[in-house]
């Protein structure tokens, strides 16, 4: 088990540094450059000169990426281009807290409702309740973030009166239950996104499982069918499910945009969105960076807790 788990993480280092290499490449490749850009276009040849030698501009690329790589290493991303020099970390800093208690909060309430239903689907296949589910599930694959989050606001907001359909404020000091409420329509829509591919991948991947061997040795014993699936089905069923849950996780931290914008509150999506449009590409590379390690991470968790909880990948042999 432990040859497996470095094996991930080596692997995961690898995806890092080759993502590393495609940020820093594809940014290069894109016309002008960050001297040119924080000078504007009447900058003189000099002063875009003195301020490429200033920012390592003028060095080897391969001596530019090295430079950049240790840097971020280190927790130095950088400066911003667009800021007038303002370090990337205290951008952050303004945003981090709205993408990780919304993540945290949605993950907390969305994770554990979504797998409940989805095996108690799975316990009671073709039944009206399976059927509902499941079309309530493929309903909202199919729904826009966008949707969602009208419908929210339509009907708690402007029809009940007992949310706000702009998320603003200050957060600092907030309890959970205040910021639960501070976000609720963002950690609402949010859990519906990933309720929707939660709920089929947790009911598919317990169903493949009961029909194994040892599952319809179970029922000739005559165990119930909640039993069976709890105590044997789950368990080997753990690899998908946990696999589904990292990525929406990673969702949250960096694919929220849409939703970001629609509540008006800034976290780290709209800031690399922001990064973009301003052709700030420090900014980018270390945002980039941070969404690439994020998914990482929580793919070796994912990786690792498969591993622990199914003994045939425990012991392959």
């Amino acid at each position: 088990m432990f040859a497996l788990i470095m094996r991930r993480l080596g692997i995961g280092i690898i995806t890092i540094l080759a993502v590393s290499i495609i940020f820093f490449l594809m940014l290069k490749v894109l016309p002008g450059d960050a001297a040119q850009i924080k000078l504007g276009q009447e900058a003189t040849e000099a002063n875009i000169a003195a301020l490429r030698a200033k920012l390592g501009l003028d060095q080897p690329i391969p001596i530019q990426y090295w430079n950049w790589l240790t840097s971020f290493l280190s927790g130095d991303l950088g400066v911003s281009l667009a800021s007038d020099g303002v370090p990337i970390t205290t951008l952050m800093a303004d945003r981090y807290e709205y993408t990780l208690y919304v993540t945290l909060l949605t993950a907390a309430i969305g994770v554990p409702i979504s797998l409940a239903l989805g095996i108690l689907a799975a316990m009671y296949p073709g039944t009206l309740y399976d059927r509902i589910l499941t079309f309530v599930s493929v309903t909202l694959v199919a729904a826009p973030e966008f949707f969602v989050a009208t419908i929210l606001v339509i009907i708690f907001a402007r029809t009940l009166g007992v949310s706000d359909a702009v998320v603003v404020g200050s957060i600092e000091g907030m309890s959970i239950l205040e910021l639960l409420e501070h976000f609720q329509l963002v950690v609402a829509a949010l859990c519906f996104v990933i309720a929707s591919q939660l709920i089929r991948m947790s009911r598919a991947a317990v169903l493949n499982v009961m029909s194994s061997p040892y599952i319809e040795m179970a029922i000739l014993k005559g165990v119930s069918r909640g039993r069976i699936i709890l105590r044997h089905a789950l368990f080997n069923a753990i690899g998908p499910i946990v696999n589904v849950v990292a990525l929406n996780l990673a969702y949250l931290v960096s694919g929220v945009v849409v939703l970001e914008v629609f509540f008006a509150y800034s976290g780290l999506a709209t800031l690399m969105v922001q990064g973009v449009q301003t052709r700030d590409f420090i900014l980018v590379q270390g945002l980039g960076m941070i969404f690439c390690a994020v998914y990482v991470v929580l793919m070796l968790i994912a990786d690792v807790a498969s591993i622990v909880s199914n003994p045939r990948l425990r012991h392959p042999k």
